[in-house]
């Protein structure tokens, strides 16, 4: 319904919105530099109205999207499952989705190597058990290749068990072995990159078999 503009209040609890009061009573709420457009006595048609709203409820999911992404990179899939989850229509996640990929918020290619770059750093994983992560994430298989294609599968394994062998080198023979190809199958190691590294580690700490 149209009305007029009467008051246009900051809210208690957040300053950076307003609330815009239609004839007397209360309407709706907007960002404070949307309300900023607005002054009172102006008359509002229900169109108007309508765009306002429809507008406030893009920026708040942006504005969602966004605090969202500010704890780590996500995909594209990532943040579209985040704004279903908080049951933002999907028009609207479209449109949010859209302006963050303009704003370059949103990249997956730059994720996936984040998430390897990561990886290789803190948990070294086998390149099987990558490809089923960035999946999961809902990266595409084409851009998995790419950024996996420079992938040293021999070099992660050693990283990834290179700190743990001091641990494990005063285990039986059998034992040692058993350590090392246990802890490379479960971080998704094929059989061959197991194999060399546990030569490697073996020659390392003089292990005879």
């Amino acid at each position: 319904m149209a009305g007029t503009i009467t008051e246009l209040k900051f809210q208690q609890r957040n300053k950076e919105r307003v609330n815009i009061y239609l004839d007397g009573e209360y309407a709706f709420g907007l960002d404070a530099v949307e309300a900023a457009r607005l002054h009172k006595g102006q008359v509002l048609s229900e169109a108007e109205i309508a765009e306002l709203k429809a507008q406030d409820e893009r920026n708040r999911a942006f504005d969602r999207a966004v605090q969202f992404l500010s704890y780590r990179p996500r995909s594209r899939v990532e943040v579209e499952r985040y704004l279903r989850g908080k049951s933002i229509d999907e028009v609207v996640r479209d449109d949010v989705i859209a302006r963050l990929e303009r704003a370059k918020y949103l990249d997956d290619e730059a994720f996936a190597r984040f998430w390897l770059e990561n990886r290789e750093r803190f948990k070294p994983r086998g390149e099987r058990a990558l490809r089923y992560e960035l999946r999961q994430k809902g990266v595409s298989d084409e851009i998995i290749a790419q950024v996996l294609s420079d992938l040293d599968d021999e070099a992660s394994a050693w990283r990834a068990v290179e700190g743990r062998l001091s641990r494990w080198a005063n285990l039986p023979g059998d034992e040692f072995r058993q350590k090392i190809v246990g802890y490379l199958s479960r971080r998704g190691f094929d059989y061959n990159t197991i194999s060399l590294t546990l030569e490697k580690a073996g020659q390392v700490l003089d292990i005879k078999d």
